[in-house]
C-alpha cells in the first residue's frame, strides 16, 4: 500500500484520469473528492462490498429458487 500526505485542496492523481482531491479535513476525519470517467464506479468499501455479495448470491441462484417469484409480464400495448 502506498501511503501518501496531503494536506486540504492538494489532489493525487491515479493513472491517467482519477483525481482525489483532499477537500476538507475536520478531527479525525477526511473529505475527498473524486473525479473520474463516468465509466469508472467509485464506492464506499462497505457498499462495494456490500454490492459484490448481492451479485455473487444472485449468480447462485438456481431456477428451483424463482418458483415462488410471480411471473413478470411486458405491459400490454393498444
Amino acid at each position: 500500500m502506498l501511503v501518501l500526505s496531503r494536506h486540504r485542496d492538494e489532489s493525487i492523481i491515479i493513472g491517467d484520469d482519477v483525481v482525489v482531491t483532499i477537500v476538507d479535513i475536520r478531527g479525525d476525519k477526511v473529505r475527498l473528492g473524486i473525479k473520474a470517467p463516468q465509466d469508472v464506479s467509485v464506492h464506499r468499501q462497505e457498499v462495494y462490498d456490500a454490492i459484490k455479495r448481492e451479485n455473487e448470491k444472485a449468480a447462485a441462484l438456481q431456477p428451483s429458487d424463482t418458483r415462488e417469484i410471480e411471473p413478470v409480464h411486458a405491459p400490454r400495448t393498444r
